[in-house]
């Protein structure tokens, strides 16, 4: 059996999809199998085994990246059970921590605020839009939703949704009562 085969955050994101076939239907997925394999590679043991295997991830890494506009590097620590909807422009910083069962869409860009500058911390179950951008070192809770468009430049509590440009809070539920069908995360506020 392969490694892939063992990889239960490669699993989960998998089931996220949802498709026969994937890699057929949907391009952004070969930007998360490319994020799992680096991230494979990094847990084997040092040799010239890891460092051949990285040299193709990196190569590899950069072809995807270009074909399907979709950063996602080995050093971000991801949860499982990642979607992104539609490709194209979507942009993860190297240190971003992101939770479990996140939903990105086109034009997301996760990053810091300057260079060398703090980055965002991303809970379970966070819905992110098209085109919303979380900047600098905010926290994003478990069960939020991030309106389309919209810019986060600080902190939003579990349950909240935050829409605007700068983002404002226009929802809040406790994190029990919302309620995600993973078929129904296609529609944001």
């Amino acid at each position: 059996m392969s490694s892939t085969s063992h990889d239960a955050d490669w699993a989960a994101d998998l089931q996220r999809y949802g498709l026969s076939r994937p890699f057929l239907k949907e391009q952004s997925i070969w930007a998360v199998w490319t994020y799992r394999f680096g991230r494979r590679i990094d847990k084997r043991p040092d040799g010239i085994v890891r460092r051949l295997l990285t040299s193709i991830y990196w190569l590899w890494f950069r072809l995807v990246e270009t074909v399907v506009g979709i950063s996602l590097p080995k050093s971000a620590v991801i949860g499982p059970g990642l979607r992104i909807w539609h490709f194209g422009g979507i942009f993860v910083h190297p240190a971003v921590q992101i939770g479990a069962n996140c939903t990105l869409r086109q034009g997301v860009t996760i990053g810091n605020r300057v260079a060398d500058g703090a980055v965002p911390v991303i809970g379970d179950d966070v819905d992110f839009g098209a085109y919303a951008q979380v900047l600098g070192g905010v926290r994003i809770g478990n069960g939020c939703r991030i309106g389309a468009m919209s810019v986060v430049l600080c902190d939003v509590p579990d349950g909240a949704t935050a829409v605007g440009v700068p983002a404002k809070i226009i929802r809040l539920q406790e994190v029990s009562d919302v309620q995600y069908e993973m078929d129904s995360r296609k529609e944001v506020v």
